[in-house]
């Protein structure tokens, strides 16, 4: 128990004088770049989609009616993990 404690203690003691926290000026530009950066990525997944042919429905109960040139590769992968 008197372990614990001990690292109980210095744990608490580092955490408050030996990290260098961000100020909240970093903290926000930090999280708006993160953001942006966020959003770009989920647009270019979007259009990725988009170009390959990924929309609607894809049966995977009826498999001849699925076609990989009319849904691109991705939708493969989509009609594979339904």
């Amino acid at each position: 128990m008197i372990k614990i404690k001990a690292y109980l203690k210095e744990t608490y003691d580092e955490l408050k004088n030996k990290v260098s926290w961000p100020s909240w000026s970093e903290l926000q530009g930090s999280a708006i770049v993160v953001s942006i950066a966020s959003l770009i990525i989920a647009l270019m997944v979007f259009i990725m989609d988009y170009l390959f042919g990924i929309h609607g429905s894809i049966n995977k109960a009826e498999p001849e009616a699925y076609s990989i040139a009319w849904r691109g590769i991705l939708g493969y992968f989509y009609w594979f993990l339904l």
